[in-house]
């Protein structure tokens, strides 16, 4: 099977796809997905309004085709002799990671700014950020669907404020992607914005790689938006609903991961490589806060090192997507572990504009598991718990101007070990080491370890992440997943908080 440039070997797993392929066929999933029929997912009356007010995407590519010439005109007004030399996307979870990928893919362009993505309330981030722009010269896209997203605009008020001490008209270095008739379309009007795009407000965040979203940043950049729109466009033909089985990429891989997941094989594990490999940043979230829900979900293994197959447990699926090859000692590790029973799905892409494509595709893809999953892919009830929970925070400090105390559970005098109450019980006191031991001793086969990260993302800070996850997979089996905080939150946290209970978790700060 290699629909679109999609090849499989599934071992024993070949058979329970082929059936979800052929119920698929028999219940018209592709035909009632294209014709957005909610009760696919859903019958009750609440989710149902949310489905049906989330299906944006599934044409938004060629609705961009359409306007594509307006961004590059856009694009051409800014840039150039006086004109702005850096970009910077302020934004978080689906508003930002997948202009990130684009920044990470292609090379900037001559003659046109550089991106910068801010996602990141650290404060040396912050600081970072300010000393490698001339703010004279740098135009901030301000990207909140809903225009109340508080980093966002905690971000855009920074700025505003910055610019508005060296420029007479500060508006005319601000752009702002939102839904119509939000907060921050009021506060962009008032504040004169050079430009404000309104998105399809049914189109939900992690699923706006190909609308303005992603495609204003891009254009910005010099990235060829046309092709890449093209590219999705011809994976729309692919997965359209003419083609309801194997031969459909979309459903293909929707059944692969969903299936293998209701069988235990839960842990996604995603391989890329140059120049595409922020790739799995985006499919990390799309795919956990899609289907992390109702104590189910799919967990994306992003950036973790390949190893042997002595290294993992039954409860993995690999996906490979490479630009031509993979190279040799990628190829031949993903062998040996096909060899070992695991099931690998390979995809080769012709360019990185081919990311269309993959936008599409997994888009498609992870609306279809959630159907193999009975969930439905296009809410995040969880993900409002940790904006109310930062709320309330922010709220303590405005009162007390100050945070409140953790309890310490034992201090070297370099590191701390903080804890909950429940896990502080189970903690002994004598080291850092011992209680670093006795919380990963709770470890069980199929759990997964989640490193989560609020430091600056440097290339010694991600050097030393990655040694600590690996050595953890290895003595452990477990998967291993990293992120940066408060990125993870609008990616990842929603199935930390409502997935499998299978999580064990360990937070860095510094």
């Amino acid at each position: 099977m290699e629909p679109d440039g999609l090849h499989v070997s599934l071992g024993n797993y070949s058979g329970v796809i082929a059936d979800a392929l052929a119920q698929a066929r028999r219940d018209n999933v592709v035909q009632r997905i294209w014709s957005k029929d909610a009760s696919l997912w859903k019958t009750d009356a609440a989710h149902q309004k949310i489905i049906r007010n989330s299906l944006g995407w599934l044409t938004v590519a060629s609705e961009m085709s359409a306007v594509a010439d307006d961004l590059i005109d856009f694009a051409n007004k800014i840039r150039g002799p006086g004109g702005f030399k850096h970009v910077m996307l302020c934004g978080m979870g689906g508003s930002s990671l997948c202009p990130e990928v684009i920044r990470q893919t292609f090379e900037q362009q001559s003659g046109y700014p550089r991106l910068l993505v801010l996602d990141s309330t650290d404060p040396d981030v912050l600081s970072s950020f300010a000393n490698q722009v001339d703010i004279d010269h740098c135009i901030f896209i301000i990207a909140s669907k809903s225009g109340t997203t508080t980093e966002p605009l905690v971000f855009y008020k920074y700025w505003y404020n910055q610019v508005k001490q060296r420029r007479q008209n500060p508006g005319e270095s601000f752009v702002a992607i939102t839904d119509p008739g939000t907060r921050m379309v009021e506060m962009a009007t008032e504040d004169n914005f050079r430009r404000i795009f309104l998105n399809r407000p049914d189109i939900g965040g992690r699923y706006s790689a190909l609308s303005y979203f992603g495609m204003v940043p891009a254009a910005l950049i010099g990235v060829d938006i046309r092709k890449l729109l093209s590219r999705a466009e011809g994976m729309m033909r692919s997965c359209s609903a003419e083609s309801a089985g194997e031969d459909n990429p979309g459903a293909l891989l929707g059944a692969i991961v969903g299936e293998c997941a209701n069988a235990g094989r839960d842990k996604l594990t995603i391989v890329t490589g140059q120049p595409i490999a922020a790739l799995g940043l985006w499919i990390e979230q799309l795919v956990a806060e899609s289907t992390g829900k109702e104590g189910k979900g799919i967990l994306p293994v992003n950036g973790e090192p390949l190893g042997p197959p002595s290294v993992y447990t039954d409860d993995r699926v690999f996906v490979s997507i490479a630009v031509g090859k993979s190279d040799g000692e990628t190829y031949r590790a993903l062998k040996a572990l096909e060899a070992a029973g695991h099931p690998v799905v390979y995809r080769s892409l012709k360019d990185s504009c081919d990311l269309g494509k993959e936008f599409f595709l997994w888009e498609f893809g992870t609306a279809f598991a959630g159907w193999r999953l009975s969930i439905n892919p296009f809410d995040q009830p969880n993900v409002q718990e940790s904006k109310d929970a930062t709320r309330d925070l922010l709220e303590y400090f405005t009162r007390r101007v100050k945070l409140q105390e953790q309890t310490v559970v034992v201090s070297d005098g370099v590191l701390t070990v903080y804890a909950d109450d429940q896990t502080r019980a189970l903690l002994p006191s004598t080291s850092v080491l011992e209680a670093l031991r006795a919380h990963l001793a709770r470890v069980k086969r199929r759990d997964y370890i989640a490193l989560l990260d609020y430091v600056e993302e440097t290339p010694e800070s991600e050097a030393a992440i990655q040694t600590i996850r690996t050595y953890l997979r290895d003595v452990t089996r477990c998967a291993t997943t990293t992120g940066y905080g408060p990125r993870f939150l609008h990616s990842t946290g929603q199935l930390h908080k409502g997935g499998q209970d299978t999580g064990v978790f360990i937070q860095l700060t510094a």
